[in-house]
């Protein structure tokens, strides 16, 4: 007997989930995955496979270098498979190492992206100025460092601010931009311990690392803030700049749009970005 079109079982719908993740980077190389190496995305695809029970292949909003830390890192897939957050959270904290989590999972709208719809993201840097380094229990996340100069860390983190080429900050990805609205750059004390909070739409390979290196030879008395400014007209890697360690490093938050807002800031993303001329404008 003939099959009819009303007699086919409906196609299962494709439906888009968001996870919100935490983890220690210090035994990971980095978030993506890599034949042979441990990874962050990695380990979360094959535990999120296993318990999904079809391959599962995630967009990350930042993909972190190799001992960079996440308490706000968020992804996405897409899955045919009925998903329950909150179950879903349960079954992973089982499956997971212990320094990986998904803190919670959430179905959104299919123009969600991780990635491209993401308004601005948040580091955050952690050093000590102790004279004995690190506490123990904070070495795998704390920087140690000399007595510096705060005012002229904070006047240099601010001569960077803005619409910018970072290009001097960044490591060369062949057809990638440098080009970065870097909106909050500051610092805060809190005893010993010195925090860097770094917020842009975006970031290019090692900024942040290399904009907190070049901040703290300020800080030390080893360069200018004028030093520094003077780098955002540079249109290459600087040779110059002592990238910070990775271990220092977190992401702590990404920003995104309403769900109305979405599908508009995929594409702006998408836009290749100029820097806007200071004399004023142009035309042809």
């Amino acid at each position: 007997m003939a099959v009819t079109v009303e007699d086919q079982e409906p196609e299962a719908v494709s439906i888009r989930v968001r996870l919100d993740i935490g983890y220690d980077g210090t035994d990971f190389t980095g978030w993506a995955r890599q034949p042979g190496l441990r990874t962050v995305q990695g380990v979360l695809e094959d535990a999120l496979s296993k318990v999904q029970r079809e391959p599962i292949q995630l967009t990350v909003a930042g993909r972190t270098d190799a001992g960079v830390h996440a308490a706000g890192q968020v992804a996405h897939f897409d899955t045919r498979t009925e998903v329950d957050g909150p179950k879903l959270v349960h079954r992973l904290a089982r499956f997971l190492p212990k320094d990986v989590r998904v803190k919670d999972v959430r179905l959104v709208p299919a123009e969600f992206d991780a990635r491209f719809s993401a308004i601005r993201r948040h580091y955050a840097y952690h050093l000590t100025t102790a004279p004995y380094g690190a506490e123990p229990l904070q070495a795998r996340h704390i920087v140690p460092c000399r007595d510096v100069d705060l005012d002229a860390m904070r006047e240099a983190s601010w001569n960077l601010l803005g619409l910018h080429d970072f290009a001097a900050f960044c490591r060369r990805r062949e057809g990638a931009t440098t080009i970065r609205e870097l909106q909050r750059f500051d610092w805060e004390r809190d005893g010993d311990i010195l925090t860097a909070y770094v917020s842009a739409d975006a970031f290019c390979w090692s900024m942040v690392r290399s904009l907190v290196g070049g901040v703290l030879a300020v800080g030390e008395g080893r360069r200018t803030p004028a030093w520094i400014a003077g780098l955002l007209n540079e249109r290459q890697r600087s040779s110059s700049i002592t990238v910070a360690p990775a271990h220092g490093l977190s992401l702590i938050a990404v920003d995104y749009p309403a769900d109305s807002e979405l599908a508009a800031r995929n594409a702006q993303t998408r836009e290749v970005r100029t820097v806007p001329d200071p004399e004023g404008c142009c035309g042809d």
